[in-house]
């Protein structure tokens, strides 16, 4: 059975596929950047900081926190190995499973999040909404979170299967 070719996206489809499409290529490189001129702090540890202090315990298996920072186990594991040298984590065996790792925010790791918190905020704040009305705020949002849950989505089923 022969299927019908997508339809081509028309000029408005077209460029906001094309503001998208760069908006997901550069805007973490570019908050990446800003944070490194400002802080000691990379985008990819800041966000690991954020993750385990809204965790319970301020702890997280290294799988889980790799599957929430978008990065492999491999990685994720190198990467706290290096925050622990930093002081901000520490690594551990998971009790109850002796093939995980844990990782766990330590005081330092706090105040670290707390000192960089201010300078992403700034940042974020520069890079995106200080360009938006207060009433772009609210559909934006929907917006992406329409594109989020579809993506969440199993392939092939709408956001309503």
């Amino acid at each position: 059975m022969q299927t019908e070719p997508p339809a081509a996206l028309n000029p408005d489809e077209e460029f906001a596929w094309r503001a998208l499409t760069y908006l997901v290529t550069h805007l973490s490189r570019i908050l990446e950047q800003d944070l490194a001129m400002e802080t000691n702090v990379t985008l990819s540890e800041y966000v690991v900081l954020v993750h385990l202090s809204e965790a319970e315990h301020r702890t997280l298996r290294i799988g889980n926190l790799a599957v929430s920072c978008d990065l492999s186990p491999s990685r994720m594991s190198r990467l706290v190995d290096e925050m622990a040298g930093h002081g901000y984590v520490t690594k551990r065996p998971c009790s109850d499973d002796g093939r995980s790792m844990l990782a766990t925010l330590t005081p330092h790791g706090l105040k670290t999040l707390k000192k960089v918190y201010p300078a992403q905020l700034g940042n974020v704040r520069k890079r995106v909404f200080d360009l938006l009305s207060p009433d772009d705020v609210l559909p934006l949002g929907d917006m992406l979170g329409k594109i989020r849950d579809g993506l969440e989505s199993p392939p092939g089923l709408g956001v309503d299967a």
